[in-house]
């Protein structure tokens, strides 16, 4: 588990990591869609947040249901993230 460090113009691979008290910096973070990475008190100064593998695909997926018309179907999945009601 990665603590209190500080990432600085790297590429940081997310999946199944815990970061406590890190420090992230004009970083690529990369989430592959494996296990969800877990973040402590961090902080993310102008990073780039990429998607690979499973997740975009998902990502790819939900778009399509979009552009389908299952619009409403998106909307709730972004409700439940965001805990929007």
């Amino acid at each position: 588990m990665p603590d209190n460090i500080h990432y600085n113009h790297e590429t940081v691979a997310m999946d199944g990591q815990t970061f406590s008290g890190c420090e992230f910096r004009d970083c690529r973070l990369v989430y592959g869609g494996g296990e969800p990475p877990r973040f402590e008190a961090c902080r993310f100064e102008a990073c780039d947040w990429k998607l690979e593998g499973a997740a975009a695909q998902t990502l790819i997926h939900l778009r399509g249901m979009w552009n389908a018309g299952a619009k409403s179907a998106v909307q709730g999945l972004i409700k439940e993230i965001t805990g929007a009601r």
